[in-house]
């Protein structure tokens, strides 16, 4: 559905009309299948000026990535592309073969992908990653790239540039994995920029200083297409929206017509979904209640985690000790969830691990149930481990990439005494069809391996379920279908849970305490309330003040029904499941 202009305004005077350039990109048909099967984006078509930027947006599994690649010849090997017109600056992209790609990929059109730790090269270092564009399509010498490289990763939001420049990918987080390929992504200054889930890995402060970079390049005559599952991104940053479903563009339009006045049913559900899990009130209203049960006597629930006074430090690539986790306490009561927020690179991860007992701290104790977690043996630990479980960050790499989905819900399972679920019903607990099974996670979306992550995590049934980043790569309407499953396995078995997230509207949604973490220490803890409406420490505020929003105008009658209303839902159809978003 696309909007038109309003037939009851007069037509413009032709003399008095000015002829726009040409767009530097034009869309027209696009269709991509996999080996002969059905088409996965069916005639998508869209243009794109110069200084302009298009947003696609949908939930997983919805065709955007596929699009977005197809757009640089890495729609994969077995992939078959299809479109009226593919037109590039006036080159028809059609007729590219590889040799034409790797001279326009990089220089002209630059991609950012999805997955940072899949599309960096474990065996160079960040600014070999980064400068590599440099090397190829510019004449600048040796020195002149290592200086544009930390230019380029000061201006991504990378801290101490020349230290990161010379680590690998494997000792950088997530988020800072994800600014490195941000980096190289603009290095050469391309016309175009492709940008796939470019902020999903970030906190809200770098986020906002990666949207200032993009609207910076933006400003500048610069070309962009976003695929993100963030609407207050997207927002921000776009002109015109096109909301895909089923691989098909069900609704275009200018930002402002979509997101304030959406016209598909499919639109209307993603941005309540968004609103339900983001919309942010101010300090002054009345506070949401909490992710626990209201009946529930805090001080009669025993502690079954206790973090003591942890230490940690790592040797940077100068030899120096860099604190990485630094007197770090919390207790976590059982049937409680503990929301865990901080920039990347606060040290929030490697508290994770040693909560996990997969590092081990330099001083400090942990304590699951009252007895030292840390001083059992590995064999006492393994034994333990059912009753603590982690869903990583990042799925694909936790996945042996050789499995199919059935293995690895089957090895979960085997661990198991007495498993209480089935490979199949744990897939329906998060909304995966049992024709997943058959396939390889590398063969599925970002979300849908999140899903499965989950899914093998559960699996145990543990009482301790450790959430590193959970639904950092869902689009909102499954973000609402996860969290809200997360809090009901909560309330049906009294599991506690370590939440960690650069989302601030994700751990205000499901968190009854709130720890915030600033260069390896715990710098602020308090109930969500407390945190969100009372904020004490200076950061804390800064993090809250630098939350993207939705329209003031969407924040109506349908956002106080997202927030307010009783568990409501909307189906949003999927090809591939059933997923639920908040009404």
């Amino acid at each position: 559905m696309t909007h038109t202009a309003n037939p009851h305004l007069p037509a413009t005077d032709i003399s008095l009309r000015i002829i726009s350039p040409p767009p530097l990109l034009e869309v027209e048909g696009l269709t991509v299948s996999f080996n002969h099967a059905a088409p996965v984006v069916r005639k998508v078509s869209f243009h794109l000026r110069r200084g302009e930027c298009l947003a696609l947006v949908g939930e997983s599994g919805s065709g955007k990535s596929v699009t977005s690649r197809a757009l640089v010849g890495l729609a994969g090997r077995q992939s078959h592309v299809e479109a009226g017109r593919l037109d590039f600056d006036g080159t028809d992209l059609r007729r590219f073969q590889e040799r034409d790609w790797r001279a326009v990929r990089g220089a002209r059109i630059g991609f950012v992908m999805q997955d940072a730790t899949g599309s960096l090269d474990p065996l160079r270092t960040v600014g070999k990653e980064v400068g590599e564009p440099l090397s190829i399509h510019t004449r600048l010498d040796r020195q002149q790239i290592q200086e544009r490289v930390r230019e380029l990763l000061r201006a991504a939001g990378v801290p101490a540039a020349e230290l990161r420049a010379r680590q690998y990918p494997h000792q950088l987080s997530g988020g800072l994995r994800q600014r490195a390929m941000i980096a190289s992504a603009i290095a050469c200054d391309p016309d175009l920029l492709i940008a796939d889930e470019p902020t999903t890995a970030l906190d809200a402060l770098v986020q906002a200083q990666v949207l200032e970079l993009l609207e910076t390049l933006r400003q500048r005559e610069r070309a962009m297409i976003i695929v993100s599952h963030d609407l207050a991104v997207v927002a921000r940053l776009a002109h015109r929206i096109a909301v895909m479903q089923h691989g098909v563009i069900v609704e275009q339009g200018s930002a402002g017509q979509i997101l304030e006045d959406p016209q598909h049913p499919y639109t209307r559900a993603l941005l309540r979904a968004a609103s339900a899990i983001h919309h942010y009130r101010a300090p002054s209203a009345a506070p949401r209640p909490a992710a626990s049960c209201p009946d529930d006597d805090d001080s009669q629930r025993p502690i079954i985690l206790e973090a003591s006074a942890l230490d940690k430090s790592f040797r940077t690539p100068d030899g120096e000790c860099r604190a990485a986790v630094r007197n770090a306490s919390f207790t976590l009561d059982a049937g409680e969830t503990i929301g865990i927020v901080g920039e990347s690179g606060s040290g929030k991860t490697t508290l994770t691990r040693m909560v996990l007992g997969l590092e081990r701290p330099d001083r400090g104790e942990v304590f699951l149930r009252g007895a030292s977690w840390i001083r059992l043996s590995p064999r006492q630990q393994r034994a333990e481990r059912r009753r603590m479980q982690v869903v990583f960050q990042d799925p694909l790499a936790s996945f042996d990439p050789r499995y199919t989905v059935a293995r690895v819900l089957g090895e979960a399972l085997a661990v198991v005494e007495s498993p209480n679920r089935s490979a199949v019903e744990l897939l329906e607990l998060v909304r995966l069809p049992a024709s997943v099974l058959s396939r390889r996670p590398i063969d599925l979306s970002g979300g849908q391996r999140q899903r499965v992550a989950i899914a093998r995590a559960l699996a145990a049934e543990p009482e301790i379920l450790v959430c590193d980043e959970p639904v950092s790569a869902l689009d909102a309407s499954v973000q609402a279908q996860i969290l809200d499953l997360l809090n009901d396995l909560k309330r049906r078995l009294g599991l506690s849970c370590l939440f960690i997230s650069h989302d601030l509207g994700v751990i205000r949604h499901v968190s009854d305490r709130v720890l915030v973490m600033k260069d390896g220490e715990i710098v602020e803890t308090g109930t969500v309330h407390d945190v969100f409406t009372h904020p004490r420490h200076a950061y804390t505020r800064s993090l809250l003040g630098a939350i993207p929003h939705l329209p003031a105008s969407f924040h109506g009658e349908e956002a106080e029904a997202a927030n307010d209303g009783a568990e409501q839902y909307i189906p949003i159809s999927n090809p591939t499941s059933e997923i639920y978003a908040y009404a």
